[in-house]
């Protein structure tokens, strides 16, 4: 089994990482952060996301492992004190995973440059720098509805948790594979109206955002900025590709989310 740390530059975290090499080297398991079968993070849900975006080609191959050093993430299912047991469970591996949808991004600038192709993990926003964003919204090429708002957000089940829940819009389980728009403080009144709720598309369906003015539009990829460049549209839709992690001890989703958003203490049959 080759091995991959992906660390964060705190002090904390280069700490962990040094006892995992070691006790790594102590396992003659092999450490290769080039093509590795295991990729561990240490850090937290940030440092998780920058690791899946640096080995994004090698998805198919890779499992990840999260430890976190600070707060509990949502991908993050060890502590900075279990550097054993963690090791201990890679040297007993038999391939167990679990594995969440992505979200695909397709880009077309007003350039008429090739289009661009993205992957996420959380969510894609598509803001306006100043004043309001205009954007015609389409669900599978077909007309849905004139937007007027700071943005929009576009978000896989996993990631629906993040910006989407701050824009208004619904948990979603990882179970299913959809995408979900929300809308980010959309105007609303008697001469501009939107849906005003959160939309949930299945996987044969898409979305598709074009800017009514393709300048001063920001488009993030998870915690990526993508290039500042006028915008002629966005597409989005769930990816064929699925992010896999090493399912030695997997916290359960919705205990996730009551333990992050409510602070109540499940027993161990959840």
């Amino acid at each position: 089994m080759k091995i991959a740390i992906f660390s964060n530059s705190g002090r904390a975290s280069q700490n962990v990482s040094d006892a995992l090499r070691t006790r790594i080297r102590f396992e003659h398991l092999t450490l290769d952060d080039a093509h590795p079968d295991i990729v561990i993070t240490v850090g937290g849900d940030g440092t998780l996301l920058s690791a899946f975006h640096h080995y994004s080609e090698q998805l198919d191959k890779i499992r990840f492992v999260g430890i976190h050093t600070g707060h509990l993430g949502f991908y993050t299912d060890w502590r900075d004190y279990e550097v054993d047991k963690l090791v201990d469970s890679l040297a007993h591996d038999n391939g167990q995973s679990v594995s969440y949808p992505l979200l695909d991004i397709w880009v077309t600038y007003a350039d008429g440059e090739q289009e661009k192709k993205l992957l996420a993990l959380n969510e894609s926003t598509l803001k306006k720098v100043t004043g309001t964003m205009m954007a015609n919204v389409y669900i599978k090429d077909e007309l849905f509805e004139l937007f007027r708002g700071d943005g929009l957000c576009v978000s896989t089940p996993t990631g629906s948790t993040a910006y989407n829940k701050s824009a208004g819009g619904a948990v979603l389980s990882p179970g299913l594979d959809a995408i979900q728009i929300s809308e980010i403080a959309s105007i609303n009144n008697r001469v501009f109206r939107t849906l005003g709720s959160p939309l949930i598309l299945s996987p044969d369906e898409w979305v598709r955002i074009e800017p009514v003015r393709s300048r001063e539009n920001l488009l993030t990829c998870d915690q990526i900025l993508v290039e500042n460049r006028a915008i002629k549209e966005v597409g989005f839709r769930i990816s064929k590709k699925r992010i896999n992690f090493a399912q030695y001890r997997h916290t359960q989703f919705w205990r996730r989310v009551s333990e992050s958003f409510i602070g109540v203490k499940r027993n161990d049959n959840l």
